[in-house]
């Protein structure tokens, strides 16, 4: 989750567990050279919220911790509990993009996991709405997923850190605080043992099946998956002889290639089974922005509009996401001491004193240049995409990182000449190129 050296966000409500969070990654500053701030979302649903905020200002300053508060607005459409979470991970995004932080911080524990994987089940989820609460997603770390709450009680108690009891906790209109304290005691007192432990278990192997089937499904695309302009061209043939999840997670993973952007899980299994389903020859039918064109045992599946990567300023620090081409850009600034240079395509080092700040990235456009790493001169961007086996359909979908306006990394492919890391560089900008579905 955390190597060193990162600007982690934390987001604390002021309750135990949130408080535990910071507590904790303020102990870890030194060690992992952290770099810490604290921000506290106000949903307004409480005429005393404004205590909560005073409670966590103060905690801050006691921990040597900077805090902001941002007030939200919380839709009243639908469900309260769903849409004050989302407008908390919203801000939550929107300030570690501000402040050029690294990591997104949340104080989610097993008991919150245990909680999660009872909801799913009571709303008839797959394998991957078992998997519960993820460990790590995009830059949103949980580093407390594995801890009870009594623990993180227990450590508060011992550090002399007092939390806030949030009222809205019991309020049993909510259905996580229903199976908080009515199923889950309940099936405790049926079930000798620790039900939390027992369900924080299925979600670590529910996560573990969840990644190799990911894997699987990766490698099958690369394999069955032709690319036609903007979009994807499948066997059905190939695709009934996979195992149906396989099959499904195939679908979801082209789309998100493709810069689809809907509800993907749903979206991937019901495609599958219109697909394999249709008769040929038949008109292009469309489910959730995506077309599926079939033609005998060949099966076209497109998104409405072609992708253009859209000029724009890259975060550094921060993340930059690009949601065209489901693709996103981490950046760090760091010092040089002790820096090893990375050896993955997808990451690069500049010098960051040699560099034109700020950094844009963008799709390509005609008459593009490069200057490749270790080679003379100037190329055509084209020609050298060619000459690297580059398909046609893939070279709109990379990122093109400016310093000034000259290309300095074709990201994840290659590198260029500008800015490179020496004995004598002091500062690097280091970037990373991850997918949206990581």
């Amino acid at each position: 989750m955390l190597t060193g050296g990162e600007h982690v966000v934390i987001g604390v409500s002021g309750g135990a567990d949130s408080t535990a969070l910071l507590s904790v990654l303020t102990s870890l500053t030194s060690a992992y050279r952290l770099r810490l701030s604290a921000l506290h979302v106000d949903h307004r649903l409480r005429p005393e919220s404004w205590r909560d905020a005073e409670h966590v200002q103060a905690l801050g300053a006691r921990l040597g911790v900077p805090v902001d508060v941002i007030p939200v607005a919380v839709s009243s459409n639908g469900s309260l509990e769903d849409a004050a979470r989302q407008a908390r991970y919203a801000a939550l995004e929107r300030h570690a993009n501000q402040i050029g932080a690294d990591r997104i911080a949340l104080g989610h524990t097993a008991d919150d996991q245990a909680e999660t994987v009872l909801m799913r089940v009571l709303e008839g989820a797959g394998l991957r709405g078992l998997a519960g609460i993820p460990p790590t997603r995009g830059r949103i770390i949980r580093p407390l997923l594995d801890l009870r709450r009594a623990e993180l009680t227990a450590h508060l108690d011992a550090v002399g850190l007092g939390w806030i009891e949030d009222p809205t906790n019991r309020d049993l209109r909510f259905l996580r605080n229903r199976i908080r304290h009515d199923l889950l005691p309940l099936l405790a007192t049926a079930h000798a043992g620790d039900l939390s432990a027992r369900l924080a278990r299925v979600a670590r192997e529910a996560r573990q099946a969840v990644d190799t089937l990911e894997r699987v499904a990766g490698d099958a695309l690369g394999r069955l998956a032709t690319i036609d302009g903007d979009a994807l061209v499948l066997a059905r043939s190939a695709l009934a002889g996979l195992p149906p999840l396989v099959a499904a997670d195939v679908l979801r993973q082209g789309a998100v290639r493709l810069g689809h952007r809907g509800p993907l899980r749903a979206w991937a299994h019901r495609g599958l089974r219109r697909m394999l389903a249709a008769p040929s020859p038949r008109r292009p039918f469309r489910l959730d922005g995506v077309t599926f064109d079939v033609s005998g045992d060949l099966v076209r599946i497109g998104v409405a509009a072609p992708v253009h990567l859209r000029r724009r300023v890259l975060n550094v620090p921060g993340v930059t996401l690009l949601s065209e081409i489901g693709l996103r850009i981490e950046a760090r600034h760091i010092g040089a001491a002790g820096y090893v240079l990375p050896r993955d395509r997808g990451c690069v080092a500049f010098d960051a004193d040699a560099l034109a700040m700020p950094l844009h990235v963008r799709g390509r456009e005609r008459g593009d240049r490069f200057r490749p790493f270790s080679e003379r001169g100037e190329r055509r961007l084209k020609t050298f995409l060619i000459d690297a086996k580059v398909p046609r359909w893939d070279r709109d979908r990379l990122p093109l990182v400016e310093s000034g306006r000259e290309i300095v990394w074709v990201g994840g492919l290659r590198r260029g000449s500008q800015a490179p890391v020496t004995p004598a560089t002091r500062d690097i900008v280091e970037l990373t190129v991850k997918s949206l579905a990581d």
